[in-house]
Order: C-alpha cells, then sequence, then structure tokens
C-alpha cells in the first residue's frame, strides 16, 4: 500500500456491524509512500494508522 499526503485512506467494515471508515492522510512517515499514516477520520480525531488488509487507499483528485 502506498499514499502520499491528501489521499484518502478506505477501511471497509468486516461485518454487518462495522461501517465503512474514511480518513484523510497528513502524513505519510513510511518509505516510499508506506505505513504508518497520520490520518485524521471523520469525526476529527488524528491517529498514527497502520492500515490492515481491509483499507485502501483512495488518490487525491
Amino acid at each position: 500500500m502506498r499514499a502520499n499526503v491528501g489521499d484518502r485512506l478506505v477501511v471497509e467494515g468486516r461485518t454487518d456491524t462495522m461501517h465503512r471508515r474514511e480518513a484523510e492522510v497528513l502524513e505519510v512517515r513510511g518509505q516510499d509512500g508506506g505505513p504508518p499514516y497520520l490520518v485524521r477520520w471523520e469525526d476529527g480525531h488524528e491517529a498514527l494508522t497502520f492500515p490492515g488488509a481491509d483499507a485502501h487507499v483512495v488518490p487525491a483528485s
């Protein structure tokens, strides 16, 4: 997985009760665009994130 600042990180819900979550990539701390990413979730919470297999990056337009 590779991301750039401004991209969207999308985490799909793994079960019927888990909802899809989206975040804006604020910083890329790994090499060559890899994780970890500092992101801001939709609720305004910022966190350092190591995305799992249920996540993908949507490039900024």
